[in-house]
């Protein structure tokens, strides 16, 4: 018997979450329990008993049977993952879905131009370094689905050559898992070929997108923490170090693709609370001193050194991309001011008094806006208006975008602040906007000042409308005209510069500032509604001068400032943690904010049930698509299983509230445990997307797929190499102390008969799950269909809207 077996089966299982009560860490392979004491009972039970000791060294002798067959296995069932996620990968030679956007943002690290996406950059920056390895210089942009790769000149197979190898690792990673947690071979095979033959992984994988990453580290972060846990009996070794601190570069690198990879922090976080509390028992021997160093390795793993690897992908991040770029738009102008070439350099001006601007929204980029017509009488909820001009955000240019800029006349607003002019504005002779400074805004084409007054907004009772007046009613109503221009991150005093300046626009009367809302009814021309809102820290509620006209400003450079080309512009600093910070806080918000409806979209409580699919890419010629659908009895035998896990964990415990016990102490804590943590991860993968209000698809589902294939395997070991065979305490005589002391894997036995019926079952099952595989590749291939008949053979349900069908 080889040592690794031996080692393993030593241990117990890997059980980091479910269970409160657990016996001794170290399985007690010899106890001492004399054979006299095993063998008590009637004379029909004798003959079923044998000695603890003898018991384990039969299962050690099973064990060793297989020990060269997971070798074997695990180099079958790598090629057999390679070939499914390879096989004509270089077909087809266009753009597919969200390769317009993942080949894009590789590109643009190649061009060190800055971009903007939800997700951390680790996945991207791979797929660009890929592409640099490839010769590729990013010279295209992804423009268009359905572009077509070879007119481009783009290394279209190498780039999708790593995601592929990424999407197969994941199945001998699962596989090795299964392993770790008891699992048998042949149930392990079971899990491995239905990852294997899942149409949703393979399609997902072989293309240029971020999720077979994603996967990939998801599961090694699993199997890491299992190889770690069961090292727990020689605490501090290289092996327990090496394996805590592998758990913490993996939970990184899954947190590095996408934000999702926080449900697999929180799977091995959760498990981290029930091993310190396991070690925190006073029963286990352990000083408070040695629980603190415990606590400490952990924090330093777990914690520390994640965070660490996720900062420094950010660091890189910065690094690669110090050119401006299409992404300058969602940062803050100190962060635009920190790339080469920005126009937050290049076209920044300092803002005269009486210059006519144009002021943008920095969250919805339109323009404020106004016309000739009025706002009605009476709007659709039944509110009144002031039936004043209407003031509305508007996404084009046009001559009713522009207003002037009045400063605040002292003699009208007795508390206003002297004017005193610096030495620049001495030398020129001209007077320019400060933060914080009282201003009129009046409009130029109808020549009314902007008001907000004391009533309801059309769209939103609780805010003010904003309307203007004329110059009468202006001079009348003086306060109600005055704003202040408040800078958001300025000082006192500071000049206000446009593209540069990100500010609020506040009444001094009411304390509301300009908030572009929603789009308006008909009667607004269906522009967007601008609206007094009293929450001044609201994110709406921000803007900034985009153009400039004074006499001052020839070609939009300032006569006074001589003009300098971009790649002449001074670059200014920005610390890595306030670049960071801002970015973080930007992809929660705008990944948040991704809730547009989409055709292909849907929700959480469908995933399982492959009701609906995403179309990926379309081509009338040869009826092609490439349609993401998961393998439909893969996917309802494992829901299956996770709910058959459930249904079990309840009987069990209400039987034992009779004194009726099933499974016998070790297989329920192997239950509870290992089982268990495969149902936690599977969980908290799925249930987080109820809570959000973003669009879901479902390829959203994949991390908890996995992790219910690989339930579903282990629970078929249960159901056939467990509850198949009588009450497992008979073996050690009825004796529960006893039976609590031998390892759950002497119980893991079945008779020939019973592994035959598993086997043949397993046959069956692998039989139909191949032929649904066949079925549904020439969708998820993308390599065509003979006639539509053939498409509509393959549209199981009405929700799976296949091309040409």
């Amino acid at each position: 018997m080889t040592s690794e077996v031996r080692k393993r089966v030593k241990q117990t299982s890997a059980a980091p979450a479910a269970a409160n009560g657990a016996t001794s860490d170290k399985v007690k392979a010899d106890a001492p329990v004399s054979d006299a004491k095993v063998a008590k009972g009637d004379k029909d039970d004798k003959k079923k008993i044998k000695p603890v000791s003898e018991l384990i060294n039969d299962a050690r002798e099973r064990e060793d049977e297989w020990a060269n067959w997971w070798t074997v296995g695990l180099i079958v069932i790598t090629l057999a993952s390679l070939l499914t996620r390879m096989y004509r990968i270089q077909d087809p030679a266009k753009v597919v879905f969200d390769e317009v956007h993942f080949g894009k943002f590789a590109s643009y690290y190649l061009r060190g131009e800055y971009y903007f996406d939800v997700h951390p950059p680790l996945g991207k920056m791979l797929l660009g370094a890929v592409a640099s390895f490839a010769g590729y210089d990013g010279h295209y942009l992804f423009d268009e689905i359905g572009d077509d790769y070879v007119a481009h000149g783009v290394p279209w197979v190498t780039m999708r050559l790593f995601p592929a190898l990424c999407g197969a690792l994941i199945v001998p990673f699962c596989f090795l898992t299964l392993k770790e947690i008891g699992v048998s071979w042949v149930a392990s095979m079971f899990g491995a070929i239905m990852l294997i033959f899942d149409n949703a992984l393979i399609t997902q994988s072989r293309l240029i997108l971020l999720d077979s990453m994603l996967l990939l580290f998801g599961v090694t972060s699993i199997y890491t923490w299992i190889r770690f846990y069961k090292e727990r009996t020689s605490p501090f070794s290289f092996s327990w170090w090496f394996w805590m601190a592998m758990t913490g570069t993996s939970l990184a690198l899954t947190l590095g693709i996408k934000m999702v990879g926080l449900f697999t922090i929180g799977v091995v976080g959760i498990a981290v609370l029930f091993d310190l509390w396991r070690i925190l028992d006073v029963d286990r021997g352990l000083s408070m001193t040695d629980f603190y160093k415990h606590f400490a390795a952990r924090a330093l793993c777990l914690i520390v050194l994640p965070i660490t690897l996720y900062l420094s992908f950010f660091y890189v991040h910065f690094a690669l991309l110090p050119y401006s770029g299409p992404g300058d738009a969602f940062m803050s102008p100190k962060f635009q001011a920190t790339l080469v070439g920005s126009e937050m350099l290049t076209k920044s001006l300092a803002i005269p008094y009486s210059s006519l601007v144009t002021i943008k929204s920095k969250n919805q980029g339109c323009l404020l806006h106004s016309h000739e017509f009025n706002y009605p009488l009476r709007y659709e909820n039944g509110h009144v208006s002031s039936e004043g001009q209407q003031v509305t955000g508007y996404h084009h240019p046009d001559g009713n975008n522009e207003w002037e800029i009045i400063p605040v006349n002292p003699e009208k607003y007795a508390s206003a602040q002297p004017y005193v002019p610096d030495e620049m504005e001495k030398t020129r002779g001209i007077r320019y906007l400060r933060n914080n400074d009282l201003v009129q805004l009046r409009h130029a084409t109808t020549n009314t000042f902007l008001l907000t007054h004391d009533v309801a907004s059309p769209l939103t009772n609780t805010n003010m409308e904003i309307t203007t007046v004329n110059a009468e009613k202006a001079n009348a109503r003086y306060e109600e005209t005055l704003w202040s221009v408040v800078e958001t991150d300025g000082k006192p005093g500071e000049r206000i510069r446009s593209m540069r300046s990100h500010l609020k626009i506040v009444s001094l009367k009411h304390n509301v500032a300009l908030n572009p809302n929603l789009p308006l009814p008909e009667w607004g021309f269906g522009q967007i509604e601008i609206n007094g809102e009293k929450k001044l820290d609201g994110k709406g509620v921000v803007w900034y001068f985009e153009d400039v006209v004074h006499d001052s400003i020839v070609n939009g450079t300032d006569k006074f400032e001589p003009h300098v080309t971009n790649a002449k512009k001074p670059v200014t600093t920005m610390s890595f943690f306030a670049k960071f910070l801002e970015l973080q806080n930007l992809m929660f918000v705008h990944n948040a904010a991704l809730t547009t409806s989409h055709p292909y979209s849907s929700t959480p409580g469908s995933w399982p049930f492959v009701v609906r699919g995403v179309s990926f890419w379309e081509t009338k010629e040869g009826l092609r698509q490439i349609y993401l659908l998961g393998n439909p009895f893969i996917w309802w035998f494992s829901i299956a299983c996770v709910a058959m896990y459930c249904g079990i964990w309840l009987v069990d415990r209400i039987v034992l509230r009779r004194q009726i016990d099933l499974f016998g102490p070790s297989v329920r804590r192997w239950y509870d445990n290992s089982l268990g943590f495969l149902f936690l991860a599977w969980l908290l993968h799925w249930i987080p997307f109820f809570l959000m209000g973003r669009m879901l698809f479902l390829h959203h589902y994949l991390p908890s797929f996995i992790f219910s294939t690989m339930l579903a395997a282990g629970l078929c070991d249960f159901v056939f190499r467990i509850a198949n065979e009588a009450d497992p305490i008979t073996l050690t005589g009825g004796n529960k102390a006893v039976a609590a002391t031998v390892p759950f894997f002497v119980y893991f036995r079945s008779s020939q008969l019973g592994n035959v019926v598993y086997v043949a079952v397993l046959l069956g099952l692998i039989a139909a799950f191949l032929w649904a595989f066949g079925f549904l590749s020439p969708i998820s291939y993308g390599y065509g269909l003979p006639d539509v008949e053939a498409i509509r053979a393959r549209k199981w349900f009405k929700s799976w809207d296949l091309q040409h069908a």
